[in-house]
């Protein structure tokens, strides 16, 4: 099952909001109506990403309102030509049917092809383990519900048909589906759990970051500690919602961030000679199941890595 991408050259969209209208509207709303080629969720997925500017002010999110006057920039990035191929990449498969399977990603493995990474992806290895996928999201993401970070590994379910896509879409905008992750973060909490209710947003002037801010998307992250570990802290996190770098951001605004995060934390030798990435695992994940109506619960063991860095903290502890 080969897919196409087709290639595009990034283009600059620029738009002045004529003196006619008549009162403020929302900026993704106006965009799409003029901007033909470009759907609605286009667009937003390309505000939340970084490719939009009102009076050359990044703009970051899709509810702000624009009026007569405003200056529109609007960046589409160009895309490469790629044939998405089947790759026998080996698959942690922790539960698998006709309509859906739960693997446990490994870190390092990129979810989708994209600019940078056009194979050797987790869609790569879907295809060649699976004779049909949702197409839901396109050629890019066939069967991908959720995503995981690169270097954040853990269970994500997949599915393999429309139904059973929409139906897992909506369990997670719903809240009914339950993500349980595992970090190891920089630092000692006073109080054993707590919750974080902090909005975020793109970044002001960093577009591959996000950042708390006032204005940006409602983000609620529940912890408690697990085990204390001298100047560490394994730490449960359980998500009401799932922003970009949710966890990993609101572990850093709390003063403690992810061990060995290179984007929100500070890597050292006590973290990279275990992991490449951040100490952050999706752990456990509960779902109704879309067809049959139980209850599906999945845990994905830890890396190896991460357990031997749990282990040095204990004896170092």
């Amino acid at each position: 099952m080969d897919s196409e991408i087709n290639s595009t050259k990034e283009h600059l969209n620029l738009i002045e909001v004529p003196a006619h209208l008549e009162k403020s509207q929302r900026i993704d709303l106006f965009l799409s109506q003029h901007l033909n080629e470009l759907s609605r969720s286009r667009i937003q997925s390309l505000i939340d990403e970084g490719y939009v500017t009102i009076n050359d002010i990044l703009c970051d999110n899709k509810k702000n309102l624009i009026k007569a006057g405003d200056r529109i920039q609007l960046i589409t990035p160009a895309s490469v030509a790629l044939d998405i191929v089947a790759q026998e990449i080996p698959l942690e498969v922790l539960y698998e049917d006709e309509h859906l399977l739960v693997i446990n990603k490994p870190a390092g493995l990129v979810v989708h092809p994209a600019a940078g990474h056009s194979d050797g992806t987790l869609v790569n290895a879907l295809l060649a383990h699976c004779q049909e996928l949702s197409g839901i999201n396109g050629t890019q993401r066939p069967g991908i519900v959720h995503r995981l970070d690169k270097d954040t590994s853990g269970a994500m379910v997949v599915a393999k048909n429309d139904r059973a896509h929409q139906d897992l879409q909506a369990q997670i905008q719903a809240k009914t589906a339950r993500r349980e992750y595992l970090g190891i973060v920089r630092g000692v909490p006073k109080s054993e759990s707590g919750i974080v209710d902090a909005a975020i947003a793109r970044h002001k002037s960093d577009r591959k970051k996000m950042a708390v801010v006032e204005d940006g998307r409602k983000a609620i992250t529940h912890w408690q500690i697990s085990e204390r570990l001298g100047n560490y802290t394994l730490v449960k996190f359980d998500l009401e919602t799932g922003r970009t770098h949710q966890i990993r951001v609101h572990s850093a605004y709390m003063g403690w961030a992810i061990a060995g995060d290179p984007i929100y934390g500070y890597p050292n030798k006590e973290t990279s000679q275990y992991l490449s990435g951040q100490a952050l695992h999706a752990w456990k994940l509960t779902f109704t199941h879309p067809v049959s109506g139980d209850i599906i619960t999945n845990i994905a063991p830890l890396p190896i890595g991460f357990e031997k860095l749990l282990t040095f903290l204990r004896r170092r502890k």
